[in-house]
């Protein structure tokens, strides 16, 4: 997260750069050397502990994910068009079909299809509406709401109804009947932040930091740190151990207005960022080798400066959360983020999902008060900042190893 005097941020996540510190969590036990080569032992070790299996049944995972996710995309080259895919807790792809004719021919590359009663374009249309229902006053008390696809519903997850934004957002939300889902009873998310993929970051000269994102560049090869936005709000000056390394130059992170959680600060000279994800202790760092995003469902891990070394799976995105400021400040509704079961705190924020060897995203926030005490085995929730999308947006390339 990032910490401030004024504000405090609930962001999670991190990335290593080349000054940075690998931190100080405790090794993990070793285990059986993991089955294949074409995954890093420590991201098979951590994968196998958050989800409570061996190391081998976490590498048959990946190969799955890794066929199906191919065989998607031979489909799409050929021609075949879908609907949205995902992943069911068991690491199967279920494709989304406009017809049956095409689910025949989905099911006949051998995958999974279905055709659903609304598929992921119609529920990205409701959700742009409730966007936009948001967009001059945020629901404070509406936590987050975002497109499930497995579901294949929109789903609204709700702290308090009490306030008239509140109720205003969630009439226009159950006019949508059986397409929208209300959830109650959930945490209040705020956005976190405490030079390397994972390690801590100061901000400005104050006691605020938030963890290292991906290293990028321009045409012009110029070197960016792409972050959380709110992690370069009012374009501070980057420190790592005591010593300025970037400055922030752009973000569309504004505090109390409608915003998207990304930015990007220019590397001083004789600076970088390194292109291998930090595993603080838990073996060696993980290779960038891309940014392809990975589906719904699929496992990834993350470095952050509070957290270390954590891993879950994706749960949704485009999804659009309420953001409270814990000192009393605006309320911030920020759109395009994903969800994970990921766990993380305050000061991981701007830090790095990545899955399997492919970057996926930067640390925005999670739940108040959500303590991650066990390692690659904590259990959480938190949101990130996909960055394709970052990537996109700035016309950046990002620096792979």
């Amino acid at each position: 997260m990032r910490h401030f005097r004024k504000y405090r941020f609930a962001a999670v996540a991190a990335l290593l750069s080349a000054s940075a510190v690998v931190g100080t969590h405790t090794t993990a036990q070793a285990q059986d050397v993991a089955p294949s080569s074409r995954y890093q032992p420590e991201m098979v070790r951590a994968l196998a502990a958050s989800l409570g299996v061996s190391e081998k049944a976490a590498v048959d995972r990946l190969d799955r994910q890794d066929v199906q996710q191919t065989r998607l995309a031979e489909l799409e080259r050929s021609g075949i068009s879908d609907d949205g895919a995902f992943f069911d807790a068991g690491g199967r792809l279920t494709v989304n079909a406009g017809d049956a004719t095409g689910a025949a021919r989905i099911e006949k590359a051998g995958l999974v299809a279905r055709v659903p009663a609304r598929g992921e374009k119609a529920l990205d249309d409701i959700k742009a509406d409730l966007d936009a229902a948001a967009a001059e006053r945020a629901p404070v008390g509406v936590v987050d709401w975002s497109v499930d696809l497995a579901a294949d519903q929109v789903t609204v997850k709700v702290n308090n109804d009490r306030g008239a934004p509140a109720k205003a957002f969630l009439a226009k939300a159950a006019s949508y009947g059986s397409a929208v889902a209300i959830v109650r009873g959930q945490e209040k998310p705020a956005a976190q932040a405490a030079i390397a993929p994972g390690s801590k970051m100061t901000i400005n000269n104050t006691t605020g930091w938030c963890s290292v994102g991906y290293g990028a560049r321009d045409r012009a090869g110029n070197q960016y740190l792409v972050s959380a936005g709110h992690c370069i709000a009012g374009l501070p000056t980057l420190r790592f151990d005591g010593t300025a390394f970037a400055k922030g130059v752009k973000t569309r992170y504004a505090l109390g207005a409608r915003s998207v959680d990304m930015g990007i600060a220019s590397v001083n000279s004789g600076h970088s960022i390194t292109r291998a994800v930090g595993t603080w202790n838990q073996g060696s760092d993980v290779a960038i080798k891309g940014s392809s995003r990975a589906a719904t469902g699929s496992a990834i891990c993350k470095s952050g400066a509070t957290t270390g070394w954590t891993c879950g799976t994706i749960g949704s995105y485009n999804v659009t959360v309420t953001y409270v400021d814990q000192n009393g400040g605006p309320d911030t509704v920020i759109t395009g983020l994903a969800t994970s079961s990921v766990c993380t705190e305050g000061g991981d924020s701007g830090g790095a999902y990545i899955s399997g060897s492919q970057a996926q995203g930067m640390t925005s926030g999670g739940p108040v008060g959500q303590r991650c005490t066990g390692g690659v085995n904590s259990r959480g929730s938190s949101y990130f900042q996909p960055l394709d999308d970052a990537l996109a947006y700035y016309g950046l390339t990002l620096d792979t190893n």
